[in-house]
């Protein structure tokens, strides 16, 4: 799945988002996890979790807020894919990854993540960057695990009841902290 080298129509440009860009970002973000559009891709959370994953107040706050920046990906001027980069101390936070579905499997997100890490040590000058991943997405996590992440065994309680984050379709969801060391 990450072994074949991306196919290039063209070179990848990336940006910080600005306000404009959110219908397009949520509908990226919902396409990537949610519903049957994203079942075209390899990323889907479409069997434990319905509802949304983002809404355009998330999206926008990711923007605005200070020390977070909401990475775009274009190629040829069409946004394919984005990340959330949040300062926090000695780390960033990587998260809001989404690649287009149809595109998924091409090896443009281990480019886009090594893309991440760089642009969060220029920018902030951190030692490492941290994620979250729904605990039982075993492919998802074994793909973070061959771009150097390890899982610390650290959960946060998956927040039922709270529709903004997806209605879950298991008991058993919760959030693992995956951490990369970025100076090695």
């Amino acid at each position: 799945m990450d072994t074949a080298p991306p196919r290039d129509s063209g070179e990848l440009t990336y940006r910080d988002a600005v306000a404009a860009d959110t219908p397009a970002l949520v509908g990226l973000i919902e396409s990537a996890y949610r519903g049957d559009t994203s079942r075209t891709g390899w990323t889907t959370e479409a069997d434990i979790l319905e509802g949304q994953r983002t809404d355009p107040e998330g999206v926008r706050e990711v923007i605005e807020s200070p020390g977070s920046r909401l990475l775009v990906v274009e190629r040829d001027g069409e946004l394919i894919a984005c990340c959330q980069l949040e300062h926090r101390g000695e780390a960033a936070y990587f998260g809001m990854f989404a690649v287009r579905p149809k595109l998924q499997g091409e090896g443009l997100g281990r480019l886009i993540i090594a893309q991440a890490e760089r642009s969060a040590q220029e920018t902030w000058g951190v030692r490492e960057m941290h994620m979250t991943v729904i605990s039982v997405r075993d492919e998802l996590i074994a793909w973070y695990e061959r771009r150097g992440y390890r899982r610390t065994g650290e959960l946060t309680p998956f927040p039922y009841g709270d529709e903004r984050f997806g209605i879950p379709q298991r008991e058993d969801l919760a959030f693992e902290l995956l951490v990369k060391d970025l100076t090695v």
